[in-house]
């Protein structure tokens, strides 16, 4: 398993603001080598989207590579030609911080996925997709893949997410993380000089959103060590994250819903989420109705036991990778 980085340059690209960037960056990582068939159709070609904040190459990491890219399993590089973009905004990718600050062209998430279906098609000849996965907000991505570019792909799996607008608490969480920002004097309209102290107050909220309470509990059992897994996980966030990139990346979902259209997708899809998701909670009853409008749609809830992480499980592969061997053999 050798990755292979690259940067693809789309020149003039329109945001759906109506805004452009001369040249918006791409960057990914590819393991493994397309096949074509007969007809010079793609046959292995697999894409896998990150959450927010992330990047491509959390899944090169080992709770994710080594339980399904490794030879033999499920997704073998030998077999499969796995493409790991950083989304606009995100990683190596163009984003708010790297110069243009708060004057980024506001993005969407289906800026994001237009943007890529591009990479893969123009850059990394690649016309049809066997797989289109996805991790939280490339979760949610895949369901945009899913009715945007219906047959483009074989399947689709989204982890970690809801197939409807962001609403309810999951909005307000957002909400009140990008208002931390902006409300505080030091973000100076995105033109600070160190990062400004509402991140770390943004930062507080992204904790409380993807908390996990029995684990939680179990790691930090007496009030010392929860105050320093505390300080710990914000330092470790704090170290790799930038104000006006966190804004950006949070806004992106902001009219995000593939409810109106999920009648549109033909690929077979199966949707996994965790019951210790404290960003989509089971109890909203929403994919199990959601699901119904999916011609070709499972859903999978994976029950708390003592290895699920609440939403992070979405990268736990040994979690929930035999129910995606089941989806994609039968």
């Amino acid at each position: 398993m050798h990755p292979y980085e690259g940067d693809y340059i789309l020149p003039d690209f329109r945001f759906n603001s109506g805004e452009i960037l001369p040249d918006l960056r791409l960057h990914y990582t590819t393991l493994g080598k397309p096949r074509y068939n007969n007809q010079g159709k793609t046959t292995n070609a697999i894409w896998i989207g990150h959450g927010t904040t992330g990047n491509g190459h959390q899944f090169l990491g080992p709770k994710f590579a080594n339980e399904l890219f490794q030879p033999g399993q499920l997704l073998d590089t030998n077999k499969y030609y796995i493409i790991l973009p950083d989304g606009i905004g995100h990683g190596k990718s163009s984003k708010p911080s790297d110069g243009l600050r708060a004057k980024f062209p506001a993005y969407d998430y289906h800026d994001m996925v237009r943007a890529q279906y591009h990479l893969i098609t123009d850059h990394l000849g690649v016309n049809h997709l066997h797989l289109v996965m996805g991790t939280s907000m490339g979760g949610m991505h895949s369901w945009v893949w899913g009715y945007t570019y219906p047959k483009l792909m074989n399947y689709i799996l989204p982890l970690a997410c809801l197939p409807v607008e962001i609403a309810g608490r999951n909005r307000i969480m957002r909400k009140m993380l990008i208002n931390a920002i902006r409300n505080d004097p030091d973000w100076n309209y995105g033109d600070y000089t160190i990062q400004p102290s509402g991140l770390i107050a943004a930062l507080n909220i992204l904790l409380i959103m993807t908390s996990v309470p029995l684990q939680w509990q179990k790691s930090a059992p007496t009030q010392k060590q929860a105050d320093i897994m505390l300080d710990n996980k914000l330092s470790e966030y704090a170290a790799k994250l930038d104000a006006n990139d966190v804004i950006y990346q949070f806004e992106a979902s902001h009219n995000y819903n593939p409810y109106p259209h999920l009648k549109k997708i033909k690929a077979s899809l199966l949707a996994i989420n965790s019951a210790d998701d404290q960003v989509n909670p089971p109890e909203l009853g929403i994919m199990e109705q959601s699901i119904k409008q999916v011609t070709k749609g499972e859903y999978v809830l994976l029950p708390i036991t003592e290895e699920t992480r609440g939403h992070s499980t979405h990268t736990l592969a040994k979690l929930w990778k035999h129910h995606l061997a089941q989806f994609i053999n039968h």
